[in-house]
């Protein structure tokens, strides 16, 4: 019995239900045996149970992913908000020690100044008596020749 149409002659010439049942049995048992994996075969409807579920499973994952983006975003710009009060606080710092190195500059440019015409009014009390000095030498020179 290896195509249907025997199966058919088998089942209507068996003479009673017992012996069909067995006829049944027997097909079923040669199918097993020729096809052993049909048991795990998929059918349509186990596909399209596969495939919902497959979908149900990608939807959580992009929701899941829009969530973690978002959330991601809300750190970015968490960071950025830091970031610029870092940036601010820095400027105005180096604005405060800028202020301070001018002031410094402009102080130690006016000692300087003071200093230096301090120094020179320290040589014009000595240039002036020496070239007075130097003046009446040479004339005392003069009369002595």
């Amino acid at each position: 019995m290896s195509s249907s149409v025997a199966l058919y002659e088998a089942l209507t010439t068996a003479p009673d239900d017992r012996t069909r049942a067995r006829v049944i049995a027997e097909a079923f048992e040669r199918l097993e045996e020729r096809y052993p994996h049909l048991p795990d075969l998929a059918t349509q409807g186990h596909v399209r149970e596969a495939e919902l579920r497959l979908q149900k499973e990608i939807e959580q994952v992009r929701a899941d992913l829009r969530a973690t983006e978002l959330r991601l975003q809300g750190e970015i710009e968490q960071v950025r908000a830091e970031l610029k009060i870092d940036i601010e606080h820095l400027r105005a710092e180096l604005k405060a020690d800028i202020e301070q190195i001018r002031a410094d500059l402009h102080a130690t440019e006016l000692r300087l100044q003071k200093e230096i015409a301090h120094v020179k009014l320290d040589l014009l009390k000595w240039l002036v008596p020496l070239m007075f000095a130097q003046v009446a030498a040479i004339a005392a020179l003069v009369k002595l020749l």
